[in-house]
């Protein structure tokens, strides 16, 4: 992909965020540390629950989208930082071995009205599992930089 300014983001665009693996070690550490219910960090205890067996804790499920989010997207961009997010929400579970995909929609751009160097894109991102059942969904704001002009006088 190639290098991304505000002026690249195209409403209605989806952007595939690539894929990622959950593994048992990773859910399990994620969730002693930042968010220790037992549904996330004892085995037998989420076997005998609703769930049937170990499940992603929320916050985790945000962290493997905002590591997509980044390798797919932001990484090659000018983004410059995030006033916040919107509506996130967990649909369905995260489970250890799952395979988790995620894409943006361009659902807004707008210049910044005081900084006349960014703008502002709203994106609707989903997260999917293996079997293209949604899991999450979140509502995505980030200042972008736009696309510098050329000196007076260059060439182009």
């Amino acid at each position: 992909m190639a290098f991304r300014y505000f002026e690249d983001f195209t409403l209605g665009e989806k952007i595939a965020l690539g894929r990622y693996a959950v593994t048992e070690a990773e859910l399990l550490a994620f969730a002693r540390a930042w968010d220790p219910q037992r549904i996330h960090t004892d085995p037998e205890f989420a076997r005998q629950s609703g769930f049937g067996g170990l499940i992603a804790s929320g916050w985790h499920t945000s962290a493997m989208f905002m590591r997509l989010l980044v390798d797919g997207l932001l990484m090659e961009s000018s983004a410059i930082a995030s006033p916040g997010v919107d509506g996130i929400r967990w649909l369905r579970p995260v489970r250890p071995g799952d395979e988790l995909h995620a894409e943006a929609t361009v659902i807004e751009t707008a210049p910044s009205r005081t900084k006349p160097d960014r703008g502002l894109v709203k994106h609707d991102c989903t997260v999917c599992n293996q079997h293209a059942e949604l899991v999450m969904t979140v509502r995505t704001l980030a200042l972008f930089s736009r696309r510098p002009l050329p000196p007076p006088g260059a060439a182009g």
